[in-house]
């Protein structure tokens, strides 16, 4: 029995996202530059760039995105976030610095705990040829380590310097996520877990063809053509069974390898590191990282259902749900193909109840009137819920809504729509159409938190921006914008970027801010140098994220849906700035500490009324708790004032009088 040889099997991730944490100078950014370059490299910022590894540089041909973190309190938060989006984590100390060692368990394996980072650590050692040699092997100084923390799968020691175990640290980091530990084996039991047990005896029965009880040569080699594309030689099948008859003698009896046997095989790779021999076994014959039987493959024909048993609503079906309305709310107009349907046209629960909470998003009337009139058997109004402003989420620094909605820009043939289509499981279309006017997309998205939301994509085309724009409210009901461009075309980026600034600067100017993330289409092409400078630099000076890398050709989109629902639930981060939007918060703030300085003096005011003449003009100003100004002013008693009328131009008459 062996690994995969680099075979992927269905329901593999198309990347891997591993952030590499730790203190300052135990040498995270040399060792992602090392494994990238095959270089120690002589100079390294504090921080590297998000780094790719491509897919042929490990066995099982997964592409790696490596994150680089900094430890500086003022960090802390992006590095929480990157944690959280990673699916492994490399956590370094310095093999010359045993105080790094000891702030493992003291701060930074604790700090994920209460992070709730559910990913896989893989705890590594960097500059292994500084280190004086010591007493005790690395087993004996981490074996404590793991059994407090059981998150952690793997530790390694390794030299950027020296080019030692460098590329096995990303390896292992990467077998922790296509091949995990969880699922299949209980550390604290040392045993293999109920369910992995259940899986891997149905393989039994479905390999034992003649149902005695046991796999013989025939039968054995038979599976392991199945899962591993080659067959055993006889002397291998004998030292298999040799192996499991010495440490296990019920597991050989004389037809062959027992299911006790079969088990007790596995569970040895398991506890030998080997997990990628069970997790093929298992996802070759149709079992999932959850250990269930994919949907994909359960026999649902051998029930013998009828064409309205299937789980989905057929159009006729649909049709007579909405029989009683005046028409079809969802038969023609933007609902239409908005949601995800079957070859047949059928839509499924997920496909159904999102465009219900679509419907609901735009027009709420016409769902609530829908609602009665097919019947609905309790209070329609009671099934809808009002959510709190979005500015008050940005103030919360979190969104509890269900419902997001992402508004997406690009230049024309940036594949917009294909993200949309990839949203409602529509297969990519090589032919480019032309979006004329707005299209919306919404479906189910499994967060990272593994809750359910319903994310709703409005396409904008590029000559409806100007349009859109032209409304002082027109983002208010944006929870995240997403900018497209093509990645294999300079012109297409100069025009996103143009577009983010555009789309940023009206979020500054009327109050309505949202987060923003960059999206790099057709990776599947040679990209273009100048967006890749570019795009480096745009994200750092509007402090954005770097652009997503995405491929609709491949369905490569990088969990693109998820990671915007993610933007969307933080919407404090992620905020473009503009350099006239920098300037005028930074008087802002200068205005308010004036202003703190001020506090419990009185100020002679002048004010002009340009929009009317009847204003007033107050005697004096407190700023202390009670204003006093003539009635015909309004003010709140702070600093913050509303005026009855617009355009009111105050000037300071004079130093202030402090009480």
């Amino acid at each position: 029995m062996d690994s995969t040889g680099g075979r992927k099997t269905a329901g593999w991730p198309t990347n891997v996202r591993v952030a590499v944490i730790g203190d300052s100078g135990t040498g995270k950014s040399s060792l992602i530059v090392t494994v990238a370059t095959d270089t120690f490299p002589v100079n390294v910022p504090s921080v590297v760039q998000p780094t790719r590894i491509p897919q042929d540089y490990y066995p099982d041909r997964i592409p790696l995105t490596i994150i680089d973190t900094s430890s500086k309190p003022e960090d802390q938060t992006k590095m929480g976030e990157e944690c959280k989006r990673a699916d492994a984590i490399v956590l370094t100390y310095a093999c010359d610095q045993p105080s790094t060692l000891d702030r493992l368990s003291a701060f930074w394996l604790p700090e994920l705990r209460r992070l709730e980072v559910k990913a896989p650590v893989i705890v590594v050692g960097c500059k292994l040829d500084l280190r004086e040699d010591q007493p005790q092997s690395l087993e004996q100084v981490m074996s404590p380590l793991m059994q407090e923390f059981r998150e952690i799968e793997t530790c390694i020691e390794c030299s950027a310097l020296k080019q030692i175990q460098v590329a096995e640290v990303f390896y292992y980091a990467q077998k922790t996520v296509l091949h995990p530990t969880a699922p299949l084996f209980d550390q604290e039991n040392q045993s293999l877990k109920p369910r992995c047990v259940r899986a891997l005896k149905r393989v039994f029965i479905m390999c034992d063809h003649d149902k005695d009880g046991a796999l013989s040569d025939a039968e054995l080699n038979e599976f392991q053509v199945k899962c591993f594309n080659a067959p055993l030689q006889p002397s291998e099948i004998v030292d298999v069974k040799r192996v499991v008859s010495e440490r296990l003698p019920q597991g050989v009896n004389e037809n062959g390898l027992t299911l006790t046997g079969f088990l007790f095989l596995h569970a040895l790779f398991i506890e030998k590191g080997r997990l990628e021999t069970a997790w093929t076994v298992l996802r070759n014959f149709g079992y999932d990282d959850e250990i269930k039987l994919r949907d994909g493959l359960l026999p649902t024909a051998q029930f013998k259902r009828a064409p309205d048993q299937d789980g989905a609503l057929r159009p006729v079906e649909l049709e007579d749900l909405f029989s009683t309305a005046p028409a079809s709310p969802w038969e023609d107009g933007i609902y239409k193909d908005a949601m995800e349907k079957d070859d047949l046209g059928a839509i499924s629960m997920d496909g159904f109840l999102s465009q219900w909470a679509f419907m609901t998003l735009l027009d709420p009337a016409k769902s609530l009137a829908t609602l009665i009139y097919i019947g609905y058997p309790g209070d329609p109004a009671a099934a809808f819920h009002v959510t709190r402003r979005r500015r008050w989420d940005r103030k919360k620094q979190h969104s509890q809504r269900n419902v997001l909605q992402c508004f997406v820009f690009g230049p024309a043939k940036s594949r917009k729509s294909a993200l949309l289509n990839s949203l409602i499981g529509k297969q990519f279309v090589e032919r480019y159409t032309p979006t004329n006017g707005d299209r919306y997309a919404a479906n189910v998205v499994d967060t990272m938190g593994g809750t359910k939301k319903t994310l709703v994509m409005r396409e904008i085309s590029e000559d409806g921006v100007q349009k859109l724009l032209v409304n002082k409210e027109s983002l208010a009901a944006c929870d995240v914008a997403l900018f497209v461009y093509d990645s294999s075309d300079e012109a297409s980026w100069k025009k996103t970027a143009e577009l983010l600034v555009e789309v940023a600067t009206h979020g500054e100017n009327s109050g309505f801010e949202v987060p923003c993330l960059m999206v790099a289409a057709k990776d599947d092409l040679d990209p273009h140098p100048v967006p890749i400078a570019d795009s480096a630099r745009v994200s750092q000076d509007m402090g954005v994220e770097a652009p997503i890398t995405v491929s609709m050709r491949l369905g490569d989109i990088s969990n693109l849906f998820c990671r915007i629902v993610d933007a969307a639930q933080r919407p404090h981060l992620s905020i473009p700035e503009t350099e006239v939007g920098r300037s005028q918060k930074q008087y802002r703030r200068l205005v308010t500490r004036s202003l703190t300085v001020l506090s419990g003096c009185r100020i002679p005011l002048a004010v002009s009324a340009m929009a009317g003449d009847h204003m007033k003009a107050p005697k004096t100003w407190t700023f202390c708790g009670t204003s006093q100004v003539d009635s015909n002013v309004t003010t709140s008693g702070d600093v913050h004032l509303v005026f009855p009328l617009p355009r009111i131009i105050m000037s300071l008459k004079g130093p202030p009088n402090c009480y």
